[in-house]
């Protein structure tokens, strides 16, 4: 029986007196104060140290892995600097928080002492643990059963290190590697140990905050048969807690669902409420439904999202306001421990605490349009909180579904006797490849003529005009699909088109699908206008050789003109007709400037007038100007011009000139006296 990697992991933390330096991500120690006097001081910024980052996040990592999974999943730690401190053991007595945190607190932080710290006593530590048999595989081995002797034990080592440089790097490796080796001959003749089969060496290089790696990340790589080693080098502070979140799971084989829109009331208001978003993680078989309906992509939604600094996507539930306390009735396809990923936060505590006084909260898949569809539910049992996955798909025990019952929904009009043809005509035969003359083998032949012939076929009767007309359009549909045509065949596609020029002209009605139409239906322009475009868009893309863009130009000759063409064609003869009259109109005038040049200044009678006669503009005329035009001519032929204008310079008489003289000869003041 093999266990696989994740059934025993060793945390090796360097204990050295490196790790005291800060992680120089520094927090806002006084931020609580509320009144400052003038002449206050704050308290300056903290920042933990590079110890306190990285046992803080193993222990998330720990609390993780223990919630979801109690029992199975063995995790040991191990601080190293002149020796390897073991901080518990196997035993599911000692597979607790507790256990952890005291070892923690009784070896202290690390200490600037004389003694040597190196992590390498800590990794030949880890292998020796390794070694152990857990309760369970030892109760696998001792068993009189036919596979006791077929115990495989596998097994990870987490190490929390700063290494100097590559060659560091590689003196660590091959040092792991021989002890694993040393360690697998000691196991094999003895009765307490079991040789490791195989083990991950998962490296964590971390560094100060502002500071350089000194070495990148390297992929994981297999070293040895029985060994691989992957590095990842990251920054201090909530870097490290972001990456372990990050690699749990995908140790365990996690995902992370993100429930949104809780309703929670606001502490300094309690008759107001905000929705929150709380997220969980759990095993990854409580998404397989939404696999396997594929709403991962579908629906317009996409409810997979990479939170802000995470590496890892989450799947986005919106909660449903919960109508019952139970879930007995619900159809269940699976149930999982869950665990949120922000123990400690106010909507976290609320949900957990929701579940635990037994209620249970229906989630939803966030859609565009349609009715709701629940796919999970969150609830506890025995003080355990589980999400369940309820079954979205068909049921086992329905009837087996119909092929109109695809991915597009009940449609009932797939051309599935076309489909049968179109199988029988591309069958496969055995074929020796000895006989073959050619380059290309039968099968690349093949696929190339099921390309061809998979351009444009479409695959609902109601989507399609031309193919719902065989006997009219055939041969043209067979031949056009050819990868070379001759001339005859050129010919005989050439006969079906004026085939259907006949038709259109003799106004002949077309098979044209009435499912899902209401009133009477399309007009005959329309179902032709179709018609063509389909044909033209299935010669097109059968468009490679000279021949068949014969056919094509056929079609583009044949087919009438649609109504945005005919606009457009009313349109330029219109303008062409405004240009030629234009040019006639110029032309017309030039000759009159010539006949007035020559007999001299007399006006034209038939010359267009203008509004202004200092206005040299070339625009339209108005009707007012018109009028007022005229009615000036008719008045100059009917009266003669007054004699004071005559005299008078520009045009302009004045009225009076003898006004300012009396009888005496004095002159007599204009004003008007009021």
């Amino acid at each position: 029986m093999s266990y696989p990697v994740s059934h025993k992991t060793v945390f090796v933390l360097d204990h050295g007196p490196y790790f005291l330096d800060s992680c120089k991500q520094y927090i806002e120690y006084d931020i609580f104060t509320k009144s400052r006097q003038p002449a206050f001081i704050p308290l300056p910024q903290i920042a933990k140290n590079l110890w306190t980052c990285s046992a803080e996040a193993a222990v998330e990592y720990c609390r993780i892995v223990w919630d979801i999974y109690p029992r199975d999943k063995l995790i040991r730690f191990i601080l190293s600097d002149s020796s390897a401190h073991i901080l518990n053991s196997w035993s599911p007595e000692e597979q607790n928080l507790n256990q952890i945190m005291n070892g923690l607190a009784r070896c202290g932080p690390p200490v600037n002492t004389r003694k040597e710290s190196n992590i390498l006593h800590g990794l030949n530590a880890a292998i020796e643990c390794l070694c152990e048999c857990s309760r369970i595989q030892h109760a696998k081995r001792t068993s009189l059963t036919e596979n006791a002797s077929r115990v495989w034990n596998n097994g990870r080592v987490v190490c929390i290190t700063a290494l100097k440089n590559e060659k560091h790097l590689k003196n660590l490796e091959e040092y792991f590697h021989d002890a694993l080796i040393q360690h697998n001959k000691l196991a094999a003749s003895s009765d307490n140990l079991m040789p490791i089969h195989f083990c991950e060496l998962v490296i964590l290089h971390v560094f100060p905050v502002g500071d350089e790696p000194g070495i990148n990340t390297i992929p994981r790589r297999e070293i040895s048969p029985i060994f691989s080693s992957e590095v990842h080098s990251i920054k201090s502070g909530r870097h490290v807690a972001l990456k372990l979140c990050h690699l749990v799971l995908k140790h365990y084989n996690l995902s992370s669902t993100t429930v949104t829109g809780i309703p929670m009331k606001e502490e300094q208001n309690a008759n107001s409420s905000a929705n929150y978003d709380v997220e969980l993680l759990h095993s990854s078989e409580a998404h397989s439904e939404l696999i396997k309906t594929g709403y991962m992509n579908t629906e317009g939604v996409h409810i997979k999202t990479i939170k802000e600094g995470a590496e890892y996507e989450t799947v986005t539930l919106k909660w449903c306001t919960p109508r019952t306390s139970g879930v007995e009735m619900q159809y269940c396809t699976g149930m999982f421990r869950i665990t949120p990923i922000d123990v400690n936060s106010r909507p976290s505590s609320c949900l957990t605490n929701f579940l635990l006084n037994g209620r249970a909260v229906m989630l939803e898949m966030p859609r565009k349009s349609g009715s709701k569809v629940m796919s999970h539910t969150l609830t506890s049992h025995g003080d355990e909180l589980f999400i369940h996955s309820l079954g979205t798909t068909r049921s086992i025990l329905e009837d087996p579904p119909s092929i109109s019952e695809g991915s597009g929904g009940r449609v009932t009009d797939y051309r599935i006797q076309d489909f049968g043809d179109f199988m029988k005509e591309n069958r496969l035969a055995p074929y020796k490849i000895a006989v073959s003359t050619s380059n290309d083998l039968p099968i690349e032949k093949a696929k190339k003529q099921l390309e061809r012939m998979t351009r444009y076929w479409p695959m609902v009767i109601s989507n399609t005009t031309i193919f719902n007309m065989q006997h009219h359009i055939e041969p043209l549909a067979s031949i056009i699909r050819k990868e070379r045509l001759d001339d005859a065949q050129v010919v005989e596609c050439k006969k079906v088109i004026y085939q259907l020029v006949a038709m259109e002209t003799r106004s002949e009605g077309l098979p044209i699908p009435t499912m899902g139409s209401r009133g009477k239906g399309t007009k005959r322009e329309e179902q032709y206008r179709a018609m063509w475009n389909e044909l033209e868009t299935l010669i097109r893309v059968h468009c490679t050789t000279e021949n068949h863009g014969k056919v094509l130009e056929c079609v583009q000759e044949c087919r009438k003109p649609t109504g945005e063409e005919t606009t457009k064609n009313r349109k330029s003869i219109e303008e062409n007709k405004v240009v030629k009259k234009k040019e006639e109109n110029d032309v017309v005038w030039k000759e009159r400037d010539k006949e007035r040049e020559v007999k001299g200044n007399e006006p034209l009678p038939t010359k267009k007038p203008r509004m202004n006669a200092d206005d040299k503009s070339s625009g339209p005329v108005t009707l007012m100007a018109l009028w007022a035009n005229r009615v000036n001519i008719e008045n100059q032929r009917r009266r003669p011009e007054f004699a004071g204008r005559l005299k008078s310079e520009n045009n302009i008489a004045v009225l009076y000139p003898n006004l300012a003289e009396n009888l005496d000869g004095k002159e007599v003041s204009t004003q008007i006296r009021e």
